[in-house]
């Protein structure tokens, strides 16, 4: 099958991987209709992580070909949506909401989903059958729910997203524009999009953000303060991952508010003293994006939600060196690859 694999920072090449097979007898075997290249995916390509020869891609999409012997939940000629972490669904971290903490949890990433097709372990615990076959419209939406709208949606809970409450997002990539819609869905009355960019400030707007903010660091946060008559938003998203961003999402946070914090952070410091006296409520990490697909599948099901918009730039896999430069770049906000 083809595959990508990136040798080296900047070094993405598209070429012949091994045909994927039943290893256990929890695997499916999922050939891809569609995948996509994450905003994660950039920290090897620009060297932050380490990476050599190694299979790129955790987002993907597609019919079910071949399942082991123990499989139950999904079946052969199923069209099915996974999680970016592998879990069991059934342990006791998995009941409680949090599948990407599982006893069992391994990341998608190391499997490499930007690809032809892909072995999929504890296949009735990661991946979720549609109603139905998808329209290929439907197919991007689905796809954005894999890990992208999974992740922001984690994101808005984790920050008490509703009714009520002021949402400030930082962060305007796929993630920040789907904490966006999600803040909207759940509830919002006033969201608040931190961006400097004018065709994501237009997508902010399209998913229900009431305030474009331009403003950075604690300039960003004096603002959110004068938006909020000086108190702070009542929720603030943190989907960046970066020193500036994780600082300035705290300090717009109010006393007693909830900040959801999803970016992928390297090297970011948390003054310790200024987290204590902040007083706020934090929860982040991996998103346990499984927690939520069945009702994300449905809601893209019923054309009430268009996660699919996220995605601006189209090429096929064999282009996806072209994407990941797109992206690094900031030509685009999120690469879809067809297959």
């Amino acid at each position: 099958m083809r595959g990508v694999v990136m040798y080296a920072p900047g070094d993405v090449r598209v070429e012949e991987r091994e045909d994927p097979t039943i290893v256990d007898p929890t695997d499916a075997i999922v050939r891809l209709t569609a995948t996509c290249i994450c905003g994660s995916d950039l920290w090897p390509y620009r060297g932050i992580e380490p990476v050599d020869r190694t299979p790129m891609g955790h987002e993907y999409v597609g019919v079910v070909e071949e399942v082991g012997a123990d499989v139950k939940n999904v079946r052969v000629g199923d069209f099915v949506v996974g999680s970016f972490v592998i879990s069991d669904n059934t342990c006791e971290i998995c009941r409680s909401g949090y599948q990407s903490q599982c006893v069992h949890r391994t990341f998608v990433a190391e499997i490499g989903t930007q690809a032809e097709k892909a072995r999929i372990p504890y296949a009735d615990g990661t991946l979720v059958a549609t109603p139905g076959e998808p329209t290929d419209k439907q197919v991007a939406h689905l796809l954005a729910a894999s890990d992208v709208l999974g992740t922001g949606w984690y994101a808005a809970v984790a920050a008490d997203a509703g009714p009520g409450k002021t949402v400030a997002v930082v962060g305007d990539g796929a993630v920040g524009l789907m904490a966006i819609l999600a803040a909207k869905e759940l509830g919002a009355d006033r969201i608040i999009a931190m961006s400097r960019h004018p065709e994501r400030q237009a997508l902010a707007r399209h998913y229900g953000a009431t305030d474009i903010v331009e403003e950075r660091g604690e300039a960003g946060v004096a603002k959110i303060k004068g938006l909020t008559n000086g108190l702070g938003a009542h929720s603030v998203v943190e989907a960046v991952g970066t020193q500036e961003a994780f600082m300035q999402a705290v300090g717009a946070t109010r006393g007693g508010g909830h900040l959801g914090y999803v970016g992928v952070n390297y090297e970011v410091q948390i003054p310790g003293i200024q987290l204590f006296f902040a007083g706020i409520h934090t929860e982040g990490g991996p998103a346990p994006v499984r927690r939520f697909l069945p009702d994300l599948i449905q809601l893209i099901w019923d054309g009430t939600i268009d996660p699919g918009k996220v995605f601006d730039l189209t090429l096929p896999l064999e282009d996806a060196a072209d994407g990941y430069r797109a992206m690094d770049e900031r030509r685009a906000t999120k690469v879809l690859l067809t297959l």
